[in-house]
């Protein structure tokens, strides 16, 4: 909200000038009529800073109760969109951004028998809790905090631990498939896509899997060729008509990383330049 008010320090000159066009030259400012005693009290209770009319009151912690910037970063498994989320992180600093991965919301299978954990299509939307994550928005938009849930991808099932999340002046909700259901598309202010050949994807995920989530190159080209690419197919990659900026090569377009980086720095900094009242 804009500041309608004029701020203490006008007001205070104003009164100032008031006095000064009334007073008569080496006279008291406090003296006198009856309008420059109420004048001068006035300017005195300002220098003091005891003015307590909240209308004139400028509230130098605004951002905390301004509606946060929603950012959406999306792509295809292994495109870069971890790498583009870090560099924001690192640009704009973590403590002004509250990060909601997509791939916390996995929906917990402990119920489920190992073997049958395993067979669940992972790509699809259905095998997510989008609905906790646009609960999850909605509350940090509303000033108020959550609790992020940590899945492990090695047994399938979300743990009994939890990340507290404060509201923060940024929310950047990073996935593979945040842009595909309409309500959560409908949150996100600012929509990135990293736009990358399919090769790079797979190899990175390749590694990524075997190296983070135990996994065997046998089992990551099984589950690629049998749902991950069919899925990106069918989700994933016609959901980039939706995005408002794409990134070709991902984390290795570092001009157009750089970019992104500074034009949402300049987004949220005017943003904080709006006093609310």
């Amino acid at each position: 909200m804009r500041q309608w008010w004029p701020a203490p320090a006008t007001v205070a000159q104003m009164v100032e000038q008031t006095i000064r066009n009334r007073q008569v030259k080496g006279s008291n400012p406090f003296g006198g009529s009856i309008v420059q005693r109420l004048l001068g009290a006035v300017l005195h209770f300002m220098r003091k800073q005891v003015f307590l009319l909240p209308r004139f009151q400028y509230n130098s912690n605004m951002h905390k109760n301004a509606t946060p910037l929603v950012i959406g970063i999306a792509g295809g498994s292994g495109s870069g969109k971890t790498t583009l989320a870090n560099l924001i992180l690192e640009r704009i600093g973590k403590e002004r951004i509250a990060y909601l991965p997509h791939d916390a919301y996995y929906k917990d299978l402990t119920a489920l028998p190992h073997n049958q954990r395993a067979a669940i299509n992972f790509d699809h939307p259905d095998s997510l809790d989008t609905d906790l994550l646009i609960q999850h928005v909605q509350d940090l938009r509303a000033n108020n905090p959550v609790d992020l849930p940590i899945y492990d991808f090695k047994t399938h099932s979300r743990t009994q631990e939890t990340i507290h999340v404060e509201p923060r002046p940024v929310i950047m909700v990073e996935g593979i498939l945040i842009f595909v259901d309409p309500i959560l598309r409908g949150l996100l202010e600012v929509k990135i896509f990293v736009d990358t050949d399919p090769d790079l994807r797979f190899i990175r995920r390749l590694e990524r899997d075997i190296q983070e989530r135990g996994r065997t190159t046998e089992m990551v080209v099984r589950q690629y060729l049998a749902t991950v690419r069919p899925m990106h197919l069918e989700f994933v990659e016609p959901s980039k008509r939706y995005a408002d900026v794409i990134v070709p090569e991902g984390g290795l377009n570092a001009v157009a990383m750089e970019m992104v980086a500074a034009r949402l720095e300049a987004l949220l900094h005017q943003s904080e330049s709006i006093a609310p009242y």
